[in-house]
């Protein structure tokens, strides 16, 4: 996930990571690139890059949500993929290794009229810090009406 290894001097602890997968959408897509800052402190409400507790070759990004014993409970923010605390736990502090500051969202298609490239640029560079927002309840088939 990381694309280049962190550098040295005053900028050594900040790098770049991509997003692949759909588990933080909406707030992220794949082909999303994060500004990330390495061994920076944790928030509950930060977007975080962390080594998968069972495969720790594989870089993941999700929201850390709270500290709990044994480290950070961490959720993706799309309700429907599951590969976060629900299924590992909480994350031990070692496997987190960078909070992520800034998303860049690279161009889709040609964009050759200034509005559009004035579009892309509004929208391209966001800050993905910040709580994670309360999903509402989902209502469910089976379940009886509540009167007003």
């Amino acid at each position: 996930m990381p694309e280049g290894t962190p550098q040295r001097g005053p900028l050594k602890r900040i790098g770049l990571a991509e997003v692949y997968n759909p588990s933080m959408r909406p707030t992220l897509r794949p082909g999303d690139h994060l500004v990330v800052t390495y061994g920076a402190p944790v928030r509950p409400g930060d977007v975080v890059v962390l080594r998968h507790p069972f495969q720790h070759d594989l870089l993941i990004v999700k929201r850390a949500v709270e500290r709990r014993s044994g480290g950070w409970w961490v959720r993706g923010d799309n309700p429907l993929v599951r590969n976060d605390s629900r299924e590992f736990g909480a994350v031990p502090d070692d496997l987190v290794i960078a909070r992520a500051w800034l998303r860049l969202r690279p161009p889709r298609g040609a964009a050759h009229s200034p509005v559009a490239v004035a579009r892309w640029l509004f929208s391209a560079v966001r800050p993905v810090t910040g709580p994670l927002r309360p999903r509402p309840p989902v209502a469910r088939a089976d379940a009886p009406a509540v009167p007003d």
